[in-house]
């Protein structure tokens, strides 16, 4: 499941993403905290085995959000959420559903000047990673991030060998 995440590089704690958040939703279901001079978000991270859902007992917690009507406001997952991503309205809890019900997408992305926000697909980053990681295996190295050129080095599978063996 795709989740928010904030470049801390870009964001500038102008906080317009966590203001329009709360104009739609009556409360912000994203936190951009200021640490060591940069900015962070606190968002729900929408895991794959949510330990919110799982210890919900009116099973009022799911991908999609939460149903006000099964909340009975106890504060479990809350006190469970590795990230403090879920918080209380109304002594119902809250946390981001991605603007589910709005087609344009997430509001805080759209607020955000600064395009620090965007949504990720772990999926998708794990594929490039791996494929990455598979680029360095293979011998292709990335370019020369000094700027100095934008040469990529190819090494065979028998240059390859050869470097281990003469290390």
């Amino acid at each position: 499941m795709e989740s928010i995440v904030v470049n801390s590089n870009l964001c500038d704690g102008c906080l317009n993403c966590s203001n329009m958040c709360a104009s739609i939703h009556n409360a912000s279901r994203i936190k951009i905290i200021e640490h060591d001079s940069s900015f962070y978000s606190i968002v729900c991270q929408h895991c794959e085995s949510a330990p919110c859902i799982k210890i919900c007992p009116t099973d009022a917690i799911s991908d999609e959000g939460v149903d006000a009507e099964k909340c009975i406001g106890c504060g479990l997952c809350v006190m469970i959420c590795p990230f403090g991503a879920m918080t209380f309205q109304s002594k119902v809890a809250e946390k981001c559903d991605l603007c589910a019900d709005r087609e344009e997408g997430p509001a805080c992305i759209k607020a955000c000047t600064k395009r620090a926000i965007t949504i990720a697909d772990p999926e998708k980053v794990r594929a490039k990673n791996q494929e990455k990681y598979l680029a360095k295996m293979a011998g292709l190295y990335e370019p020369d991030s000094s700027g100095k050129g934008s040469f990529v080095h190819v090494i065979t599978s028998q240059a390859r060998a050869r470097l281990v063996l003469d290390e």
